[in-house]
């Protein structure tokens, strides 16, 4: 089955998925699907949504979830990568790992004889980006022909909607200062993916052609986990990039405000648009939970 480390890595599946997930949510799959599996969640980096959502959702599958840091494991005190991979393999059905770098997801899936999620590295979040699409799809009734814009950094969750927005037929722009595109190799894909779904890819830092026909404005914190010595000059760069209801009147009527949460309210968006009528981001929260069962469900079922 492989494991889920990037939006790459279900290029085929996504819309299976996402259906399989808008079906879950609705009641449509048979009760306890994962009884008797354990997933392991090993998370290197504190997380809210990630943790609940999966735990959460493991045990409404019918299955269990072992929470891990990295003061539980040995891999904390050096224990090889490979050496825990091949041990949780004897133990669990799954693996979820919250990193701080993809390297080792990479090589924690290379050794790992049962799937792997990433529920997050420094590269990619592919988790959230389904989640996003659910719940796109929910408020504006389908992907197709639609346009969403990522305004500020060109992190994690920017690669990930990169790749998925495509391959479900989305038009996607970036709205980020010079320095802080998104990944070099991740962009190259993506347009790739582009081509050959006839959507378009922007990357610009006129924040005015970014939101040019747009129907979803997405924005994710200036300094992320790792970035914080970098945070004044962070601050500085992306004060332009700001969301607030000038940005937002540049979108189309009836745009939806997204953002991955945690959020900081008066620095990458005003409280007005946050908790304003445009936003959905605690539907699109609870949709982490959803998705992230329809991830389980693909992987885990057997």
């Amino acid at each position: 089955m492989g494991s889920l480390l990037s939006v790459s890595d279900i290029k085929d599946d996504v819309r299976y998925i996402l259906d399989l997930a808008s079906k879950i949510k609705a009641g449509e799959i048979e009760d306890k699907p994962l009884e008797g599996k354990t997933l392991a969640m090993i998370f290197e980096k504190s997380s809210t949504r990630t943790r609940i959502s999966f735990d959460v959702g493991m045990y409404q599958l019918g299955g269990r979830a072992i929470f891990l840091s990295s003061n539980d494991l040995q891999m904390g005190r050096g224990e090889p990568i490979y050496d825990t991979a091949k041990v949780l393999s004897r133990f669990v059905d799954g693996i979820m790992i919250r990193a701080k770098k993809h390297s080792d997801v990479e090589e924690l899936a290379r050794h790992s004889e049962v799937p792997v999620i990433s529920g997050l590295t420094d590269l990619e979040h592919p988790c959230q980006s389904l989640a996003d699409m659910l719940t796109i799809k929910e408020h504006l009734g389908g992907w197709e022909g639609k346009k969403i814009c990522f305004v500020g950094d060109g992190n994690n969750v920017c690669n990930s909607l990169l790749l998925i927005s495509p391959l479900l037929g989305m038009d996607m722009s970036v709205a980020c200062p010079k320095g802080y595109e998104p990944d070099e190799d991740i962009l190259k894909t993506a347009k790739e993916y582009a081509e050959e779904n006839n959507t378009e890819i922007t990357i610009t830092d006129d924040i005015g052609v970014a939101l040019e026909n747009v129907d979803v404005v997405y924005t994710d914190v200036w300094v992320s986990m790792g970035d914080e010595e970098e945070a004044a000059q962070r601050e500085i760069d992306f004060a332009p990039f700001q969301v607030n209801a000038d940005l937002m009147s540049l979108a189309n009527d009836g745009a939806i405000f997204m953002h991955c949460l945690p959020a900081i309210r008066g620095q990458e968006v005003t409280a007005d648009v946050i908790d304003g009528d445009q936003s959905v981001i605690f539907d699109e929260a609870e949709n982490r939970m959803h998705a992230q069962k329809a991830i389980l469900y693909y992987y885990l079922k057997s």
